[in-house]
């Protein structure tokens, strides 16, 4: 039962990486929070968990994701060199940075930041790209890619909901945000799930079946499922309007932002 369910989480998400370029860790992190509390889990480290499978999970999504935009034409390969150094540096010292935080904290976080980046998004949902701006220097973008990476790791995300709205401001248009941040996906994912494995192997967690802050069934179920659903999502993603996906990813963001909210204030009701 309990693999039926990753599969079931990782066939949802993938959907959802594809089309959105998020990686798919904004549905792999709370429903993987309520799975890990029915299976009664540490609490203190239940968050931890969640955010650490998912990012191992983004490593397959995104390489199926990508593949599929690349064969589109869609993808800035360049834009993703630039960004990948501090991508990489960033999430690994951004798993350091939640091992840190408790998990109450980290629910707070995650909730206010999703709930902040889909009024952005849905802001912004009917403005047209201005493409006459251009990105900046190879050395801001790497800069840009460290905060993005810190952020993603902590949210245990792909980084699509910083890497797109960043794209998009600097003037590059929905469809090419989507494919280059499902490619960032990869450093994010990998350096970010090698750094819950180590600082979670130094806290000793004593959950079976667990690398560190990363479940190993759970990331190979979801993982199967998320690999074949991510092209499909990357499909749908080009045939609908840039104005529609911002506006359902914003949708999908505020959902999943009330929901952390609620949990990581429901301590004080």
């Amino acid at each position: 039962m309990e693999l039926i369910i990753y599969l079931v989480i990782g066939a949802i998400a993938g959907f959802a990486a594809g089309l959105f370029g998020v990686g798919g860790g904004l549905i792999i992190v709370p429903i993987l929070y309520i799975v890990f509390t029915q299976l009664n889990y540490d609490p203190s480290v239940i968050m931890h968990l969640a955010l650490g499978t998912s990012l191992a999970t983004i490593i397959v999504t995104s390489f199926s994701s990508v593949s599929a935009h690349h064969k589109k034409g869609a993808v800035l390969w360049q834009v993703v060199q630039n960004l990948a150094p501090g991508l990489v540096i960033g999430a690994f010292l951004g798993a350091g940075i939640a091992d840190y935080l408790s998990g109450q904290g980290l629910q707070l976080l995650i909730g206010f930041f999703a709930v902040w980046v889909a009024f952005k998004m849905f802001k912004g949902a009917a403005v047209a790209v201005d493409t006459a701006k251009q990105l900046p220097s190879t050395g801001m973008q790497m800069l840009a890619g460290g905060g993005i990476g810190i952020a993603s790791a902590i949210f245990g995300i792909g980084g699509g909901s910083l890497t797109v709205p960043y794209l998009n401001r600097n003037g590059v248009v929905m469809q090419k945000a989507v494919a280059t941040s499902a490619a960032c996906g990869m450093p994010i994912a990998i350096a970010g799930a090698l750094g819950f494995m180590w600082f979670g192997k130094q806290s000793d967690i004593s959950i079976p079946g667990t690398i560190g802050y990363v479940h190993i069934y759970a990331f190979i179920g979801i993982s199967v499922m998320s690999f074949i659903t991510a092209k499909q999502g990357a499909k749908v993603a080009h045939k609908l309007s840039p104005a529609m996906l911002k506006k359902c990813f914003a949708c999908l963001l505020t959902v999943v932002g009330i929901y952390f909210i609620y949990q990581g204030f429901k301590v004080f009701l």
